[in-house]
């Protein structure tokens, strides 16, 4: 070994110690008689000393190192005359009396600290020494604990962890698959897993009747902050169980990882249909760390000759608590928030509750003080609230409505990213109606169940079917979904009759899978966690980006090892393919 000790566990018990530390040099101060190098590894800094007067040839060596250089120092530990309280190592340092340069080091392109002045690109492109921050080494370990009690919570509710292939059947539904072309069968092709749910379904058929993995899957879809190429799930199934089974035991999970992660102990999730969700909070993950539900106006504002009003399927609004006292300034600037293309809204109408009990709005003209009474009742608001209301269509206004409140939460600090609110958001419609295709898809996907009631519908109403479906949310943050599925050949075929599917589709498709109900199907579902995603909200943050170890960027692309990339000639023609341009002439 080239160290006996990491550079973050010596203590003052270490004194007089002879010790062996290897890592980096994260910083030197030279103070003419004195050298001082922190040495850093995984684990931690420690401070090494060089002094002149007992040893000038060393200590002259040690002021030429760099930055990032890799060395091997050997000293005895000493009681440091100036203490860093804010380093576990702060008690001690090492009196060097040999060091070795393991490796030097160019000058990196960023400062590898904790507060860095590299943008995101510079360091993605130089991801293995962005790596060597704390921040990002803090986030891997963070992660690495996560799976490691994810896979012990499991384990003791007997679930068995099994692999499943990742070059698959591509099928139509859901996001765009990343396909993989064939050397052997040239000019078919496989898919990348968006998931594994059918192979799944088939482990549950087979007897396994509580299966999880901890595994990576792909979409090719567009990015943003909480979505990546690649990323990983936690991906469960479970036979013979009821909706309430599946919820019961993974929010079991959950709470497990709340105690053993964060040290919390958490009530039981509460449970909200979909349709609350979206009157109450405009989205089907709502963050109910505080309140601002909506409140619907359409009873109280008839015959007002208001056109704005009158002509909309939706008026409605939150209550702002303590801010009645906003300028005309911070009024104006709300409205121009809620005019931004992003969000929508045509504009805003406030309504001032006064400490006097008076109220003073954007549309006086049109309602009196008794109308404007019967609203702030409506909102349960008290003098010195103030109340933002919006109007329009039923689904622009809802979802306008929770990005203004979303906004305001921010504003006043409501969103505190050390206080968890977590639930179960249920009854998820089964489908949903595609204007421009003209046809129904599915919420979820094409495998979970309808409630039992509401099969008839699916030949005379489909888009009133509700699902077995459920989504885990944190924080407004969708962790989590799942569904029971169905697991009866009739039911399934019928499934993709609404959904568009001719008979020979469907059995070109999905007929292995629907073959296999006629071997005797359990009754079973399950629930897929997005992990990067858990570990991101975990880690107080939204970008899920510097919780895994090589991301991409927006483009999807990885900078630092150029990728995608293009493939030879040769390549191309063992798998039968050419390249043509957008005209169709061979891509030179």
């Amino acid at each position: 070994m080239l160290r006996t000790h990491t550079c973050g566990e010596l203590r003052l018990s270490d004194q007089g110690r002879k010790v062996t530390l290897s890592g980096w040099v994260q910083r030197s101060r030279d103070l003419g008689g004195m050298t001082f190098v922190d040495l850093r590894d995984r684990y931690g800094i420690t401070q090494l000393v060089f002094n002149m007067e007992t040893n000038a040839e060393l200590c002259e060596r040690a002021r030429k190192l760099g930055r990032e250089f890799v060395i091997q120092a050997e000293g005895t530990v000493e009681e440091r005359s100036n203490k860093n309280p804010n380093m576990p190592t702060g008690d001690v340092e090492i009196i060097v009396d040999r060091f070795v340069i393991l490796n030097e080091s160019k000058l990196p392109p960023f400062t590898i600290e904790d507060e860095t002045d590299g943008g995101e690109e510079l360091r993605m492109k130089y991801r293995y020494l962005d790596l060597r921050r704390n921040p990002v080494r803090k986030n891997l370990e963070l992660r690495h604990r996560m799976s490691i009690e994810t896979r012990k919570y499991l384990d003791s509710v007997n679930f068995i962890e099994i692999e499943t292939p990742y070059l698959i059947k591509s099928t139509p539904e859901g996001a765009r698959d990343f396909v993989v072309p064939s050397r052997m069968n040239q000019g078919q092709f496989y898919a990348l897993p968006q998931s594994p749910q059918t192979f799944k379904q088939l482990l549950m058929v087979a007897g396994y009747d509580r299966y999880y993995q901890i595994v990576k899957c792909f979409r090719d879809e567009d990015l943003r902050a909480d979505r990546q190429p690649e990323f990983t799930q936690i991906d469960c199934e479970m036979a013979f169980v009821t909706q309430d089974d599946v919820l019961n035991t993974f929010e079991g999970l959950a709470k497990h990882l709340f105690k053993v992660i964060k040290g919390l102990e958490v009530e039981d999730f509460p449970r909200i249909s979909y349709d609350d969700a979206m009157k109450y909070y405009g989205s089907d993950k709502p963050d109910i760390r505080f309140g601002m539900k909506f409140v619907e106006l359409n009873d109280l504002i008839k015959g007002s000759g208001f056109k704005v009003f009158e002509d909309a399927e939706l008026v409605a609004g939150i209550n702002a608590e303590g801010c009645g006292e906003y300028s005309r300034k911070q009024l104006d600037a709300l409205t121009d928030f809620v005019k931004k293309p992003q969000v929508g809204a045509k504009g805003l109408v406030y309504v001032k509750y006064n400490p006097d009990g008076s109220f003073k709005s954007s549309v006086d003209k049109f309602f009196d003080q008794d109308a404007l009474k019967k609203w702030a009742d409506a909102f349960n608001a008290k003098p010195g609230d103030l109340m933002l209301i919006l109007a329009g269509d039923i689904i622009a206004t809802r979802t306008a409505l929770n990005v203004l409140r979303i906004e305001m939460g921010n504003r006043l600090g409501l969103r505190d990213p050390n206080v968890y609110k977590p639930l179960w958001v249920v009854d998820f419609p089964l489908l949903e109606w595609d204007e421009e295709t003209r046809r129904f898809y599915a919420m979820h996907h094409p495998f979970t169940s309808p409630k039992t009631e509401d099969i008839p519908l699916l030949d005379t109403d489909p888009g009133k079917v509700r699902a077995n479906a459920y989504d885990m949310v944190i924080n407004g943050v969708e962790i989590g979904g799942g569904s029971i599925r169905i697991h009866n050949r009739e039911l399934q075929k019928k499934m993709f009759s609404v959904l568009g599917f001719s008979d020979e589709e469907a059995q070109d498709q999905f007929g292995f899978l629907m073959n296999a109900f006629e071997y005797g199907a359990p009754p079973h579902g399950g629930i897929a966690y997005g992990f990067d995603r858990w570990t991101a909200v975990f880690g107080g943050q939204e970008s899920i980006r510097d919780f895994i170890a090589f991301p991409k960027n927006n483009a999807g692309r990885d900078v630092m090892i150029d990728s995608p990339s293009r493939i030879s000639e040769e390549q191309l023609k063992e798998l039968g393919i050419r390249l043509v341009d957008k005209r169709g002439n061979k891509d030179q």
